[in-house]
C-alpha cells in the first residue's frame, strides 16, 4: 500500500525524505512550498537506514540561532548520534514556534529520542515545545542546569538561548545533558505528578 503525505505531514523547514511512489497531496505540496520544504523521493533500503529513534536528535534554530546549531552537530555527531536538522537553513527571518513545534512533535512521536532547540534567549521555543503533549522541554544555560533537568525532570527537549552563550558554554551544556541519565527514584513520582497535569488538561479546549 502506498504511503501518503498530507499537509499535516510537511515539517516547518528543511526536507521530507519520503519513499519512491509515495502519494504527496496537493495541499502537501503547497505547503512545502510555501515554507521551502524540499520533498525528497528516496528507495526504501535508503530511509531504512537512517539511524534509529534513540540515536536521533531532533535539533532546529530560529534564524537567531542558525549559527550555534549548525556548530553544535558537529558535537552530536562526535558522540554517535544523527542530528535530524528540522531547519532553518539559512539566516532568514523565521518563527521559533514552528520550528519549536517541529522537534517537539518529532519527540513525542517517538521519531527521536531527543530534541534541540535553539534560538535568541531559549525562553519561546522553551514554552512553545512544553505545549506538546509528553514533552518536557527544559532551558539550560550552565551543566548544573542541563545536569538537573535531566537528572530530576528527565527533559527530553533542551532549549538554548544563543544570545546567551557562547559556542563553546553550548557544547558543555549540551554534552552535560546528553550524557546525565534520569536518576528515577523519588524524581520518578515528581515527574509524574507533571504528566499528570498535562493529562487533566488534556482536550479541555475541545469541551
Amino acid at each position: 500500500m502506498k504511503r501518503v503525505i498530507t499537509a499535516q505531514d510537511v515539517p516547518a523547514g528543511g526536507e521530507l525524505r519520503v519513499p519512491i511512489g509515495t502519494i504527496v497531496t496537493a495541499s502537501a505540496h503547497e505547503v512545502a512550498a510555501s515554507r521551502g520544504v524540499r520533498i525528497v523521493e528516496l528507495p526504501e533500503e535508503e530511509l531504512s537506514g537512517l539511524a534509529p529513534p534513540e540515536k536521533t536528535v531532533a535539533i532546529g534554530a530560529d534564524h537567531g540561532g542558525f549559527r550555534l546549531k549548525e556548530a553544535l552537530k558537529p558535537l552530536l555527531e562526535s558522540m554517535g548520534l544523527f542530528a535530524r536538522d528540522v531547519g532553518v537553513h539559512e539566516e532568514k527571518p523565521a518563527d521559533y514556534p514552528d520550528i519549536a513545534h517541529e522537534v517537539a512533535r518529532l519527540v513525542a512521536a517517538g521519531s527521536a529520542a531527543r530534541g534541540v532547540i535553539i534560538d535568541g534567549a531559549g525562553i519561546g521555543s522553551c514554552m512553545a515545545a512544553n505545549k506538546v503533549p509528553g514533552i518536557r522541554a527544559a532551558l539550560c544555560y550552565d551543566k548544573a542546569s542541563a545536569r538537573n533537568g535531566r537528572e530530576h525532570n528527565d527533559s527530553n527537549v533542551l532549549t538554548l538561548g544563543a544570545r546567551l552563550l557562547t559556542q563553546t558554554q553550548a557544547e558543555e551544556v549540551l554534552r552535560c545533558w546528553l550524557e546525565t541519565p534520569f536518576a528515577g527514584g523519588r524524581h520518578q513520582a515528581r515527574v509524574d505528578k507533571i504528566m499528570a497535569i498535562e493529562r487533566q488538561y488534556r482536550g479541555k479546549d475541545s469541551q
